[in-house]
């Protein structure tokens, strides 16, 4: 029955709650038909994408359980769309954008936006998919590559655009896109299942109107986003006050300079916190600089992880946070930079605003994680000419040590939370054997807690030949520990292992692989939080007994000697007290 109640400034908390669960499921909702639906590895099995509803000013209600890195990327594209369009917004309607100058991430990174209407004609909300697609053209397969020079060379960049109008799609745009995209059957079917769960939330949010009158349920969405404002103030002024800085180093600007430094001041003055990358080094040549949208949306990520888990998801979350980021620097670039490559920089954003929340809250915060940060493209031709492209994140390598545990051994963390792509499903779509799936012993960062181990992923090209194009860093600058603990174990790339071939390759390159050809990336270990030397006794012997540290990494490292018969307790005591 519809709701009877005149909508009025009055709010009932739990009616209030009814709603929010309402709206989070609707856009879980459009998670799983995108899952269900979709045709790439990038999405179906990865889970790039994110979802979300915002309000009919474009401000984020509610968010579905996705990617924390899009926490505050969606509303300014929706924004640049909005603007963009003004009052040339219909019911039927599907709004698109990928350009970073437009609001949006990169330009693999996909937006689409949804008008809901009441019946009376009256816009109540927008709901909201961003989608990571496979590939969207431009000089290197898969839209990763780190030494474009400008954004020209990225691909196709779609301004705010129509992709339907009125119900109806617009054959003209998908024209374009299909004919400027490598892979054209894989990218269209992602953006039908993008379409498909648009329209499947347009039409269960319409159902609510059923429950709740329209103008309540606008009046409710505002309130929410107080309420959340509210709680993240609230949660803010709890932390203790003062100002910390850190700093975090990128190997390099993918595009033959570097180091790249990654300076942060982070201020919480009552119920209200500032992030401030003055002093970060200036923008570069290379594709690995984070646009400013993104810069904040790590930046609120990687806050989000020390306030209550129970704050709502939303813009008022954002209202407390001021980010600010020079024009010009690395962390906000101007046009005409490239940002394909922006993923790999704002996981150094991610862990230098975690490393200055260290500083404020040393009994909280584990060490640096490791790892999370590789992407690997295979594309080439089979025999008959069918393209194939193979574009994959490895975001799983696990938690650094903290106060009180281990780092999570191949756990997500605060910024990507995609998912394991499983070997089975490799090989099955791609000409691609992968030889070895595996943690490596002897990377996690030494500590009383230690950190988790770095993993290694070795693939054997089955086709004639392809393009492999590899983004990674970490390898000259190691995942920071904490409290006395040691770094993470840096990362290596190797083209041909254990042959006479063997080289090892930069953290980022595009060449070319022919067939049995080997391409080994190892991902570094996490960072270890607290002195090696008091780490417990058994806790080491348990990591040997499991193949994760060695005995001799377990001696020099840990000051631990284990014989035949377990641990030698005087050699250990003797080592220990040096």
């Amino acid at each position: 029955m519809p709701d009877t109640e005149k909508a009025s400034n009055t709010v009932n908390p739990i009616k209030r709650e009814l709603i929010r669960n309402a709206l989070v499921t609707i856009a879980d909702n459009m998670i799983v038909t995108v899952i269900r639906t979709s045709r790439s590895i990038v999405v179906k099995n990865n889970l790039d994408f994110s979802s979300c509803i915002c309000d009919a000013e474009g401000q984020l209600v509610a968010q579905g359980l996705a990617l924390p890195a899009h926490l505050g990327a969606m509303m300014p594209a929706l924004k640049g769309c909005m603007d963009f369009f003004g009052d040339d917004i219909h019911s039927g309607d599907i709004l698109a954008s990928n350009d970073p100058y437009s609001g949006a991430s990169h330009l693999n990174d996909v937006f689409m936006f949804a008008p809901v209407y009441s019946a009376s004609g009256v816009r109540i909300a927008f709901v909201c998919l961003i989608l990571h697609h496979t590939d969207m053209g431009g000089r290197v397969p898969g839209g990763n590559a780190a030494d474009s020079t400008e954004i020209f060379q990225e691909g196709l960049r779609i301004p705010p655009s129509k992709i339907y109008e009125s119900g109806k799609p617009n054959p003209t745009l998908f024209n374009i896109i299909k004919t400027n995209v490598r892979v054209p059957d894989m990218v269209i079917g992602d953006m039908r299942s993008q379409i498909s769960a648009l329209q499947v939330a347009e039409r269960e949010l319409v159902k609510l109107f059923d429950d709740y009158d329209p103008k309540d349920l606008k009046i409710y969405m505002s309130d929410l986003i107080d309420y959340s404002e509210r709680l993240t103030r609230a949660g803010i002024a709890a932390l203790p006050d003062g100002s910390v800085d850190f700093t975090d180093w990128n190997d390099d600007d993918g595009a033959g300079s570097g180091p790249v430094k990654f300076q942060v001041c982070l201020t919480v003055k009552g119920d209200e916190m500032t992030v401030d990358f003055t002093g970060t080094s200036p923008q570069t040549s290379g594709a690995l600089n984070p646009n400013f949208w993104f810069t904040a949306s790590c930046s609120f990520a990687a806050i989000r992880t020390v306030l209550d888990g129970d704050i709502p998801n939303n813009a008022g979350f954002f209202r407390p946070i001021k980010v600010i980021a020079p024009e010009g620097c690395f962390v906000n670039p101007l046009f005409p930079a490239p940002v394909g490559a922006r993923g790999q920089g704002a996981y150094r954003v991610r862990s230098v605003v975690l490393g200055a929340l260290a500083q404020l809250l040393p009994d909280r915060m584990p060490a640096c994680p490791g790892g999370s940060e590789m992407a690997i493209v295979f594309a080439g031709y089979n025999p008959d000419r069918s393209p194939f492209l193979l574009l994959e994140f490895h975001n799983m390598t696990g938690l650094g040590g903290g106060p009180r545990m281990d780092g999570q051994e191949a756990g997500p963390y605060c910024l990507g939370n995609v998912a394991n792509v499983s070997v089975e499903v490799i090989e099955a779509e791609s000409p691609v054997m992968v030889e070895e799936y595996a943690f490596l012993p002897d990377t996690g960062g030494p500590g009383t807690h230690r950190g988790a181990l770095g993993i290694v992923r070795q693939f054997r090209l089955l086709a004639e030949k392809a393009t492999v194009q590899v983004r990674s860093d970490r390898q000259k600058h190691k995942p920071w520990g904490l409290q006395g603990g040691g770094g993470g174990a840096l990362g290596k790339c190797i083209m041909d292992p254990a042959t006479d071939d063997e080289v090892a390759t930069p953290s980022k390159f595009i060449g070319t692989m022919k067939r049995g050809q080997v391409f080994r990336g190892e991902m570094p270990g996490s960072g270890g939080h607290g002195y090696p030397f008091k780490r417990d006794v058994d806790a080491v012997l348990e990591d040997v007994r499991q193949e994760k540290v060695s005995l001799e990494h377990a001696r020099t490292a840990y000051g631990v000697v284990i014989n035949d018969d377990g641990v030698d307790v005087a050699a250990t005591a003797k080592l220990r007290s040096v």
